[in-house]
């Protein structure tokens, strides 16, 4: 398994959940407001205006959260054969992360890369901004969690059943037999190894990001 900045201790991430312990919520507002370069010493596997953005969007959205332990952070600006899926837990500071596809319609010609988003029904692309996650449910590609979107730019997610699931083109193999992920219809489709512990760990009512850098 490739897993690029996996358990990284991030003592930003760790410093400002102490924080929250004393302040409650506005304790991520201190780390929206950090310095670029402390940030980026801090968390060097995840890019830093991607990871203030995320924590910013964890305050804004703290109504909508009924748990704060742990955060999703998907690097779009990465190519799909990165793990650029970032599972974060506040508590402890340490993040792992994973292999995720993005939508076809984000990479038409299948380069690998997210060239644009969408958030029209029917685009078959990634969407960025704030989701939160819902319930779990058997569908085509088996266990799956449902996806709120919490912006402007991803309100659709729910209509369009954008959701987190397994795909058979999420894998090590393929990143080795073509250097790059298949594509899904804008759900974040992971490797069906990977499923379980994403699911455990974003159960029904915590924030994931998406976004580019």
């Amino acid at each position: 398994m490739l897993w690029a900045g996996a358990m990284i201790e991030n003592p930003l991430v760790a410093q400002v959940s102490r924080r929250s312990a004393i302040l409650g919520g506005g304790a991520a507002l201190a780390l929206a407001s950090m310095p670029a370069r402390a940030l980026a010493a801090a968390t060097p596997a995840l890019p830093t205006p991607l990871l203030r953005r995320a924590m910013a969007a964890f305050q804004t959205h703290a109504g909508r959260l009924a748990h704060r332990d742990m955060l999703g952070v998907v690097d779009f600006s990465l190519p799909s054969r990165a793990p650029r899926f970032f599972l974060v837990d506040p508590a402890s500071g340490r993040s792992k992360a994973l292999l995720v596809a993005h939508g076809r319609g984000s990479d038409p010609d299948h380069s690998g890369w997210v060239e644009r988003f969408s958030n029209r029904p029917g685009s078959a692309a990634s969407s960025p901004g704030s989701y939160v996650t819902a319930e779990t449910y058997v569908g085509q590609h088996g266990l799956s969690r449902r996806l709120v979107g919490l912006d402007a730019e991803n309100s659709n997610a729910r209509s369009r059943a954008i959701v987190v699931h397994s795909a058979w083109y999420v894998s090590d193999a393929m990143v080795a037999a073509h250097g790059k992920l298949g594509r899904s219809e804008g759900c974040l489709a992971v490797d069906a190894a990977d499923l379980p512990y994403v699911l455990d760990r974003l159960g029904a009512g915590r924030l994931i990001y998406a976004g580019k850098v």
